[in-house]
């Protein structure tokens, strides 16, 4: 079984190719901030970057583990300054962006990596506002406070904001998912938005639509064990790739088919996703 589900995986997130030297060249001597930094896509981007001539500066909530990265990173050529923050708490984003800006480095590549998923019906969520306002305000007001307030650097420097997005954005909506869906969509239009003003003054935003990625995210879930999902590797290694050639956005190949599916066929598509989500939540 774990064979076959392998080879699913790669036939439907195949690798990404590119030199190390190639990478190297792009982004040496510049300043990478990355949310999310500690665990999943954020920390094998991370280790990605080791190494490279760069100067990483880190922000999530565990401590530790960033006291660690920093430890395993010394002495590799990668300077490594990190921030303990909790994106939910916007307060706590305008002191360490202010803290940041303060070092007068101007950031040439943000990376919106930190995210939160919650898959739960509307009806359980009755007595719980803070589902959405979590986030919201982790998956879309948090990489908007950031973005906004690093962005003299980033016009400064012709940089790129680079955020990981869901490809479910880009399909009809689905059951169960109200507020994860929401969050991501918001950002996603932000994104878009961005992206057709700052591409005019040099600055490039990136939207990465990953599929589901076999990550700390995805436990809570159950249905998504036994489904097929791509590494953190993989994810990383195309985040490294954005920064190499700076496009717009990035889909698995197959994506257009079910987005096409659920724009052609809406009733058979919300049918669908109703079996399936009453299935999975039984």
């Amino acid at each position: 079984y774990m064979i076959g589900q392998k080879w699913i995986e790669n036939i439907l997130f195949p690798g990404t190719c590119f030199s190390r030297q190639q990478l190297e060249q792009v982004i040496r001597g510049k300043t990478i901030l990355i949310t999310g930094a500690t665990y999943g896509i954020g920390e094998a981007l991370v280790y990605k970057l080791k190494g490279v001539s760069v100067r990483l500066i880190l922000m999530a909530r565990t401590e530790e583990k960033l006291q660690q990265l920093q430890k395993e990173l010394a002495g590799t050529g990668t300077e490594v300054i990190w921030y303990a923050v909790d994106l939910y708490q916007a307060e706590q984003v305008k002191q360490v962006a202010a803290r940041i800006n303060a070092l007068s480095l101007d950031i040439d590549i943000l990376v919106h990596n930190a995210g939160k998923s919650i898959c739960r019906p509307i009806q359980q969520s009755a007595t719980r506002f803070h589902d959405y306002t979590r986030t919201m305000a982790v998956n879309y007001a948090s990489p908007v406070q950031l973005s906004l307030a690093f962005l003299p650097g980033l016009l400064r420097c012709k940089g790129q904001i680079i955020y990981v997005s869901a490809m479910n954005v880009l399909f009809s909506s689905v059951p169960g998912w109200s507020a994860y869906q929401a969050s991501k969509t918001a950002m996603d239009q932000w994104g878009r938005s961005a992206a057709m003003e700052l591409k005019r003054k040099g600055v490039t935003v990136t939207a990465i639509y990953l599929p589901l990625v076999r990550t700390r995210m995805i436990e809570p879930t159950a249905a998504y064990q036994t489904m097929p999902a791509m590494s953190p590797d993989k994810a990383a290694t195309l985040l490294a790739f954005a920064m190499i050639r700076r496009f717009r956005s990035w889909a698995p190949w197959w994506t257009y088919f079910p987005v096409t599916f659920s724009c052609l066929f809406p009733a058979l598509w919300e049918r669908i996703a109703w079996n399936s989500f009453k299935r999975n939540s039984s």
